[in-house]
């Protein structure tokens, strides 16, 4: 006697709906967390509003409206090189997220030279390409979670070059950088873990995942149109929704803090330095 049986209706429905659910494309499945409207508030307007606030201000930002503990990345990313004297390793933007995971791709090795140029090409085109140079826009941060991607280089003096020259104000990352020296010559602001090296390049080592998808980097969710400021203090993310909210509260902060320490240079004879000269007045009240 055979030992198949056939299968009673309501398993038979329940192995369709699964084959059904498998054979969806990636696209129509459930997104659970959406990326913030941008159209609430321009981009201009708030890189306007957050225009000389410091990490610290931000931050008491935040605090002030209920966000305690929200968008304060981990203290080990920080900038890669520092500028005392213009102060150009800081900076304030608009996020561009990017996500880089490790590749499971077989990789034949080794290889004649040219077949590895040929290689190499490939897959800097077709797995691991960078089509968010192209949305890049003044006032930009490319802010890229690769905490995955071991010794690996995404970020060089190259291609951190262009994207600055794009008009990225600087590059937040959790995975590593390559030609150190030269991208603090070229002063493209860089901020990661200073104890990571990525010496090896992309091919054969990690894939692009995704372009402005919701991202963690240093511990905090980072969604595109998220709101980055970056100083020696580290790095903070405003959700979009509180940008003007934590902005305006910010420059309270930030004008009695410069007010506070003018009168403090002036009683001990200091000369007054660009952390304490009086900002230029500001329509902090309008709406956006």
């Amino acid at each position: 006697m055979s030992r198949f049986r056939p299968a009673s209706v309501p398993t038979f429905a329940l192995l369709l709906a699964g084959l059904v659910a498998l054979s969806r494309p990636a696209a129509a499945q459930q997104q659970y967390l959406s990326p913030p409207d941008p159209t609430e508030v321009s981009d201009e307007r708030l890189l306007e509003m957050y225009d000389g606030l410091r990490v610290a201000d931000v931050s008491d930002g935040m605090d002030l409206v209920g966000l305690r503990n929200v968008g304060l990345m981990d203290p080990r990313i920080q900038s890669l090189w520092k500028d005392f004297e213009k102060l150009n390793h800081q900076f304030h933007g608009i996020a561009l997220t990017v996500r880089y995971v490790p590749h499971d791709r077989v990789v034949s090795n080794p290889m004649p030279p040219d077949s590895f140029k040929q290689w190499k090409g490939r897959w800097y085109d077709e797995v691991s390409p960078e089509p968010f140079a192209e949305k890049i826009d003044p006032g930009s941060v490319v802010v890229i979670d690769a905490s995955g991607d071991g010794d690996t280089g995404s970020v060089g003096s190259f291609n951190g070059l262009i994207w600055h020259s794009k008009g990225a104000r600087g590059i937040v990352t959790t995975g590593s950088v390559r030609d150190t020296d030269e991208l603090a010559v070229e002063e493209v602001p860089v901020y990661l873990n200073p104890k990571k090296r990525g010496r090896g390049i992309r091919p054969g080592r990690n894939m692009l995942e995704s372009v402005n998808r919701p991202i963690e980097v240093g511990g905090a969710l980072v969604q595109p149109g998220d709101v980055i400021v970056a100083d020696g203090d580290g790095v903070i993310v405003v959700p979009r929704e509180h940008a003007v909210e934590v902005a305006r509260h910010a420059c309270e902060v930030l004008e009695g803090d410069k007010a506070a320490r003018r009168r403090l240079y002036e009683r001990l004879g200091r000369p007054l330095d660009q952390t304490v000269r009086p900002g230029e007045e500001t329509d902090e009240g309008d709406e956006p």
